[in-house]
């Protein structure tokens, strides 16, 4: 294996979330060289944690692209993080000593936004481990949501689970309904009473709150009312946040995330009709947005900052 040397420039895109990070090596002709897969990157929950997780990734992405450890080095980086929308830990990560050529940093929700309508204005919903609603309408940004868990992230795996274990302890004291759903979570928590199941859970991380969204949405869709009851909430702020976006006249709007394809069948019509697939995955949207700011760098533009503030903080 050989390092860079004379060859393009090569991009990698690294898309940071609650559960895990994902990079992606690209050349000019967006074709992927390599892909590698660590754990949570939202600095949110730890700052080393999440510099861990990127250059674990990373480096994951050169060995299968079959490129040596030190080609680090070589590549410029675009990075999309979830909890950089607040600008202390933007600041935070911007002022990390990267290993990278170059890094542009922006929010998941910005970068997620720009792989899905390929570089161009759009809109995007994101139920995932987290959840919000973005649009990039013409240099300008609207943000909803994106409080993080558990103040927010209403619809998310995360949310779902945290609703599913207030209702387990509910019906463990005898105040809620016993259903198909309560011996289900207590399968899947290994527990048989109420502290066992704050022994498991309490205190812990969004994603492990986001493992049990998977029986919520399997029981829904089986009928159990409260996992029905469960996704339908949350199904109706997703029609909301659209509803929201669409305001904007964004010309495209995708749905992206885990838990996203799940819930479009308790949505309502007048949105489901409206989305669009998206064109390309939120590591692609990191590769974009760094793209433009080398380009506008380039040619002396201030956009490149402009336009990342705007998306942090519009």
């Amino acid at each position: 294996m050989a390092a860079l040397g004379d060859r393009e420039i090569l991009y990698i895109g690294i898309d940071g979330g609650g559960s895990k990070c994902r990079a992606s090596i690209l050349n000019s002709d967006n074709r992927v060289l390599g892909t590698g897969i660590s754990g949570p990157a939202n600095p949110l929950h730890g700052y080393a944690q999440t510099i861990d997780s990127i250059v674990r990734s990373a480096t994951l992405a050169l060995s299968d692209a079959g490129l040596p450890p030190q080609a680090l080095g070589e590549l410029v980086a675009g990075v999309g993080l979830a909890g950089v929308n607040m600008p202390s830990l933007y600041n935070e990560m911007d002022a990390w000593a990267h290993p990278f050529k170059q890094m542009f940093l922006t929010t998941d929700q910005h970068s997620a936004c720009l792989g899905a309508h390929r570089g161009g204005d759009g809109a995007v919903i994101i139920a995932g481990t987290g959840s919000c609603g973005y649009a990039w309408v013409n240099g300008e940004a609207r943000l909803l949501g994106g409080h993080g868990f558990p103040h927010g992230d209403k619809g998310s795996g995360a949310w779902m689970g945290m609703e599913a274990v207030k209702y387990l302890f509910l019906a463990l004291d005898g105040l809620a309904e016993d259903s198909r759903l309560k011996d289900e979570l207590l399968s899947a928590l290994e527990s048989t009473d109420a502290q066992q199941v704050f022994e498991r859970i309490g205190g812990k991380s969004s994603s492990h709150y986001a493992r049990l969204a998977v029986p919520v949405v399997e029981y829904a869709e089986a009928g159990d009312p409260v996992a029905l009851a469960i996704v339908s909430d949350g199904a109706s702020y997703i029609n909301d946040l659209a509803d929201k976006l669409f305001e904007m006249n964004a010309p495209r709007l995708s749905l992206i995330g885990g838990v996203a394809p799940r819930l479009k069948q308790w949505m309502a019509p007048h949105v489901v009709e409206r989305v669009a697939e998206a064109l390309d995955p939120p590591e692609f949207g990191c590769v974009y947005f760094a793209r433009q700011c080398v380009a506008e760098a380039a040619s002396g533009s201030a956009g490149a900052i402009e336009a990342d503030g705007k998306a942090l903080f519009g």
